[in-house]
C-alpha cells in the first residue's frame, strides 16, 4: 500500500484499477471508514464496483497502518476532510465519489458543504449529522479506562454486527480489528462526533447524495437517517430493515450494489 505523507503523521492508502483498458478514465470512489476499524471492511464491496471505477480505500489517520496520533492531539473535520482530499488527489482524482460510514459519512456531509467541486457524489451510510443525537457514545470513555480495548470491542459487537446474520469468521475479524484500535483515537473522535451539529448547512448541500439506513443500530437512529434525506434536496434513501450499524461490512453487495444503481439511474457514472 503506497504510504502518503501528511502534516502529523502518514497515511496508508490502496488503488484498486480493475476496469478494462477500453473504459478510459473510470471514475474514482474514495471509501472512508468509521471508528474502530479499517480500509478493509470495504473489501466485500469491490467486486460490485471496479469494472466500472477506480476503488481507493485507505486507513483513516489514528486507525490501522496509517499514524496513531497519541493523546491531546487536535482533531478536526476539516483535518480529516484535508486527509481524504490529500489521498483522492495522491491516487490522481480531483474530483470523486465519496463513501463514508458511521464518522465517515458525517465526513462525507461535511465535505459536501465545504469542498463540493471535488466531490461527484456522496453516499453516507450509517451515519448523523448531529452528534449529540448518536446514543451510548458518552460511556464509552468511563468503560475503556474501566474495562480495556478487548472488553470495549466485546461490548460493541452485538451493536455493530448480528452474530446470527452474519459469517462467524466476519464477526471474529471484526471483533480483533476493533480491539486494536487506539483508545485515544476512538475517544477523541467520539468527542469530535459529540460536537458536531450540520443540521444548519443540509440544506446548502448540491451534491448528489444516497443515503444507506439501518433501521436497527443501537447508535444512529433511523429518524437521524430520515432528518438529513429530508435536509438535502434531491437526497435518495435505502433503508435496510432489521440490520445493526455495520451495513458496510454485513450487507457489503447489497450496499454496493445499491451505490451502483444510484450512479447509473443519475448518470454519475
Amino acid at each position: 500500500m503506497p504510504l502518503l505523507d501528511r502534516p502529523g503523521g502518514s497515511l496508508r492508502y490502496e488503488v484498486t484499477t480493475l476496469t478494462p483498458p477500453w473504459r478510459q478514465d473510470p471514475p474514482t470512489i474514495l471509501f472512508h471508514h468509521g471508528v474502530g476499524i479499517t480500509a478493509d471492511t470495504w473489501l466485500e464491496w469491490l467486486p460490485i464496483l471496479a469494472d466500472r471505477y477506480r476503488l481507493v480505500r485507505f486507513d483513516m489517520r489514528g486507525f490501522g497502518r496509517s499514524t496513531v496520533p497519541g493523546p491531546g492531539f487536535a482533531w478536526s473535520l476539516d483535518l480529516l476532510a484535508e486527509d481524504a482530499l490529500a489521498v483522492a488527489r495522491a491516487a490522481g482524482a480531483e474530483r470523486f465519489h465519496f463513501v463514508g460510514e458511521s464518522l465517515g459519512g458525517t465526513l462525507g456531509l461535511h465535505l459536501a458543504i465545504h469542498h463540493p467541486a471535488g466531490l461527484r457524489s456522496i453516499t453516507v451510510c450509517s451515519a448523523s449529522h448531529r452528534g449529540g443525537a448518536i446514543n451510548r457514545v458518552r460511556q464509552w470513555r468511563a468503560f475503556i479506562e474501566r474495562e480495556g480495548m478487548e472488553a470495549w470491542s466485546a461490548m460493541m459487537m452485538p451493536h455493530r454486527l448480528d452474530p446470527d446474520r452474519v459469517p462467524a469468521d466476519l464477526y471474529r475479524w471484526f471483533q480483533r480489528e476493533q480491539a486494536k484500535s487506539s483508545a485515544d483515537s476512538v475517544l477523541d473522535l467520539a468527542d469530535l462526533l459529540i460536537g458536531t451539529d450540520l443540521t444548519p448547512a443540509l440544506g446548502a448541500i448540491t451534491v448528489p447524495a444516497l443515503l444507506l439506513a439501518p433501521d436497527s443500530s443501537p447508535f444512529v437512529p433511523l429518524e437521524i437517517g430520515l432528518e438529513i434525506h429530508a435536509g438535502i434536496p434531491r437526497s435518495e434513501i435505502q433503508i435496510f430493515r432489521g440490520v445493526r450499524h455495520a451495513i458496510v461490512c454485513s450487507h457489503a453487495r447489497q450496499c454496493a450494489g445499491a451505490l451502483r444503481d444510484f450512479l447509473a439511474r443519475r448518470a454519475l457514472d
